[in-house]
């Protein structure tokens, strides 16, 4: 195993960041007295980050770094819009799930979700020194908005503050199911793109992955161990369970961006970021079409996860399955087009598609019958082990 650096000594713009990201927690809800002796830490795994650039057309040359090695000022400000995207995404799920502790259904699902807090924290300190120790005045700037955004999902927000920047994390997660579907479905999303960028030309971007990604697995973790336990108690029927994943697999979708994406053919090119499977894959990179490859990849996972799922399940109870990447999605060639669950064209007005999208979706009455489920032993219980 490589061995992990610890920042011990932070630069004074790093530490003036940490007094203003200790006034975010106040302001967004969360209370730092939560954290009890979890401390947060710089961690570097400069050993897996790799010396040389992997692919692109830098491909063969030492990895930059510090930011005057990096040789042109668009590949710079890619890179900072990489880590700035990462960050945000970090303390915006801060900002979704704190609510729910006091509601968590068993002391177990209560740590697991603190410890999902205060890692996600971790990883957006992370991002926030790397802007603020490698990117001079822009990488301060950019890290001070990562604390000036709010979730639209943050019961706590206040009208005039600005949103995030991804779609899936100003969601509102209104209870224990939207968690344990965030954590399953968003989080594995964030393993996607924390791997895409382990290989990175920017090495200490690369270098920080590797720890986020042993965390982030305890994170997708979570949320697949909890679907599992209420599958099968059996309490909350799967043809409701399955509304809720149609809601939040089109928006993980949505989270490996446009098709054909410029951004994404620029990216690999400058070897900021690459391929999921990019040190696996012994076949050339489909530069026109990357997010397309990421996304499927991800989706084929998806379905394989739901079937571990469902084997858990109920007798007479109906399988839970993985809508179509057509369906209900904001991004991309099928961004507004009325396809059904099952990837077929919707025939109909878009009266008619409304009362499909409420039938298939989450509506009010399901979240109603939903809050009389929580009053019963809805998951399976689990024990917390130190």
């Amino acid at each position: 195993m490589s061995p992990t650096e610890v920042v011990e000594q932070y630069q004074p713009n790093f530490e003036a960041w940490i007094e203003q990201f200790n006034e975010w927690q106040t302001r967004i809800g969360f209370d730092p007295s939560w954290l009890g002796d979890y401390s947060f830490e710089i961690k570097f795994d400069w050993d897996t980050a790799g010396d040389t650039i992997e692919f692109g057309d830098f491909e063969g040359m030492p990895k930059w770094n510090r930011r005057m090695q990096v040789p042109q000022q668009s590949i710079r400000d890619a890179i900072i819009s990489m880590v700035s995207v990462q960050g945000d995404t970090e303390f915006a799920s801060v900002e979704q799930q704190w609510h729910l502790l006091d509601s968590a259904p068993t002391e177990y699902d209560r740590k697991s979700a603190l410890r999902i807090m205060c890692e996600e924290q971790r990883h957006g300190w992370q991002m926030a020194y790397v802007l603020c120790n490698y990117f001079g005045e822009h990488g301060i700037r950019e890290a001070q908005k990562l604390l000036e955004r709010n979730s639209g999902g943050n019961p706590h927000r206040e009208e005039d503050e600005g949103q995030r920047l991804l779609g899936s994390f100003n969601e509102p997660i209104d209870h224990w199911l939207d968690f344990f579907m965030f954590t399953h479905f968003i989080d594995r999303d964030g393993k996607y793109q924390l791997k895409m960028l382990s290989t990175s030309s920017f090495k200490p971007l690369a270098a920080s992955m590797g720890p986020m990604l042993k965390e982030e697995s305890f994170h997708l973790g979570t949320g697949a161990n909890g679907l599992r336990r209420i599958v099968k108690q059996g309490i909350i029927p799967c043809a409701l369970i399955q509304k809720f994943v149609n809601k939040w697999v089109s928006t993980g979708l949505d989270l490996f961006g446009v098709d054909e994406s410029t951004s994404a053919q620029w990216a690999y090119v400058y070897g900021v970021k690459g391929r999921y499977d990019e040190r696996e894959s012994d076949v050339a990179a489909d530069r026109e079409h990357l997010n397309e490859e990421s996304r499927g990849l991800y989706y084929e996972e998806l379905k394989l996860e739901m079937q571990r799922i469902n084997s858990g399940r109920k007798e007479g109870e109906p399988e839970i399955f993985i809508p179509s990447d057509k369906f209900h999605r904001g991004v991309g060639m099928f961004h507004g087009k009325k396809f059904d669950l099952h990837g077929e064209l919707f025939d109909g007005s878009d009266e008619d598609w409304n009362k499909y999208l409420k039938m298939v979706l989450p509506n009010d009455e399901d979240e109603a019958q939903l809050q009389i489920y929580f009053k019963e032993e809805w998951i399976q219980y689990r024990e917390w082990k130190e």
